[in-house]
């Protein structure tokens, strides 16, 4: 019988470790473990698995984002996301980007396994909570929030944000990115200009507010 192949995407060892062994007893193959959304986005590339398991808050490229690229460039790999964050919007944005599942870290226990089993069939899966959040919202009618109302940066735009909002010089970020300081440097003011911020400060506090780097 063909085990389910998982890859495990969370800044936290101890995390990926429990999640193995959750994936593990259910029959799945954890064929491998990253600790930055980047390295997921390449693992998977390289690996094809059936599942990826990613968690929204990582270094370098946030769990958002990377079921973006993968979906984008690996769209047979199934994307479960793990979060902390019981948010509507925040699912709303998940489920924009490609991922099939949305599961509760603290609901992990009881629904991860089925998670991974559903969005292998074809089939949505969300934790208890997100679903009626979305539900609710379906029924109520979409509202505008603050997102909206802000302009909207591009893939590579809120890859700059997080990176420079982490703290790295426009250089950690050219060369993390592939690119010049002096194209992120353009990059960087034009970002400023797109969202009216005028400091470093007000760029950490947009990329903490609309979930980009964890507070």
């Amino acid at each position: 019988m063909h085990k389910t192949r998982v890859i495990i995407a969370d800044d936290h060892e101890i995390v990926r470790q429990g999640l193995k062994n959750l994936l593990e007893a259910e029959d799945c193959e954890v064929c491998a473990e990253y600790s930055t959304g980047r390295e997921a986005v390449e693992g998977v590339v390289k690996l094809r698995p059936d599942v990826a398991v990613i968690d929204i808050s990582m270094p370098d490229l946030n769990g958002v984002e990377a079921t973006q690229q993968i979906s984008r460039q690996v769209p047979e790999t199934k994307i479960v996301v793990l979060t902390m964050h019981d948010s509507e919007e925040l699912a709303r944005r998940v489920l924009e980007a490609g991922a099939r599942g949305y599961v509760l870290k603290s609901d992990a226990v009881r629904d991860l396994s089925n998670a991974v089993k559903s969005v292998v069939k074809g089939k949505p899966f969300f934790s208890g909570k997100i679903s009626d959040m979305l539900l609710r919202g379906y029924l109520e009618g979409s509202r505008k929030t603050e997102l909206e109302s802000i302009p909207t940066l591009t893939p590579r735009e809120r890859e700059v944000v997080q990176l420079l909002a982490e703290g790295k010089s426009s250089k950690e970020v050219a060369s993390i990115l592939g690119t010049s300081p002096a194209t992120v440097e353009t990059q960087r003011a034009k970002i400023m200009q797109k969202l009216d911020l005028h400091s470093v400060t007000d760029l950490v506090r947009y990329a903490i507010r609309n979930h980009i780097i964890e507070a």
